[in-house]
């Protein structure tokens, strides 16, 4: 884990969806954060030592993007251990982030190290790594001077991926390099679950101190990003960016990673 020293910070923004705004002030403690996503081989050992069933085996399936076809499938036999299906597998993945994993899934893995999930204010101040109005977890530019900085889809989603950052799909965490605070992919690879309810108008009301979301809700946010986010899509890549997704939901680019107080 790597130690956030806490700080305030103008979050959200108000040059993205409406959900992600208006811009508002928030100070947050001091915090540690994986400085990774939670990657299959670490997961093994929570389930190796707990003997835990995701949500997705419990189901029986789970959603899968394919490139060539241009769109989500649910695939039967689709897990973290089978990330494609039944005939997949994950043994030369292990240093990739798992997926596949539901809300509780993630929960309990953090649970299990003493850790929690990130709220969603934890995960922005961390994602922008003591920049204060820049747009990207590394600077104002997406791609300064060229260079691919986070695991992300180049081209026009979902027709095509030119794929100019050499991964077609997820990338092995430390692909790329980490943000101002020493964490790896907080952008892009997979989204990250965060503990916090999903409301498009919580931040008109969120308090300024260490706000922990709505106290109820459906959907629970993920920020970062993933493999699949483009200019022309949900420019995931942005650090003020936030999605939703029902808590029972697995997808093959949605991860997580812990927090600890």
């Amino acid at each position: 884990m790597v130690r956030i020293e806490g700080g305030e910070f103008m979050m959200g923004t108000d040059r993205g969806f409406p959900f992600e705004g208006p811009i508002h002030r928030v100070v947050v403690d001091s915090f540690w954060m994986d400085e990774t996503e939670v990657t299959n081989a670490q997961f093994a050992k929570f389930v190796e030592a707990t003997a835990h069933k995701t949500t997705a085996e419990e189901l029986g399936d789970s959603g899968v993007f394919y490139p060539g076809a241009h769109e989500w499938t649910l695939v039967k036999g689709a897990d973290w251990r089978h990330p494609e299906g039944p005939d997949s597998s994950i043994d030369e993945r292990m240093d990739h982030p798992v997926y596949h994993v539901s809300w509780m899934d993630a929960n309990a893995y953090c649970e299990w190290r003493g850790a929690r999930l990130p709220t969603e204010a934890e995960f922005e101040y961390a994602a922008r790594g003591g920049l204060e109005d820049s747009p990207f977890a590394w600077g104002d530019e997406f791609n300064p001077d060229g260079k691919q900085l986070a695991n992300t889809w180049q081209g026009y989603f979902p027709d095509y991926d030119k794929v100019e950052d050499g991964f077609p799909g997820v990338a092995p965490v430390k692909s790329f390099p980490p943000n101002g605070y020493g964490l790896y992919d907080i952008t892009g690879n997979v989204w990250e679950w965060t503990n916090d309810w999903f409301d498009p108008e919580y931040y008109q009301k969120s308090p300024t101190h260490n706000p922990t979301g709505p106290r109820t809700g459906v959907q629970r946010v993920q920020r970062g990003g993933s493999w699949l986010c483009s200019d022309n899509y949900c420019q995931g890549y942005r650090v003020a960016s936030r999605m939703q997704t029902e808590p029972d939901s697995g997808l093959n680019n949605l991860g997580f990673r812990c927090v600890a107080d």
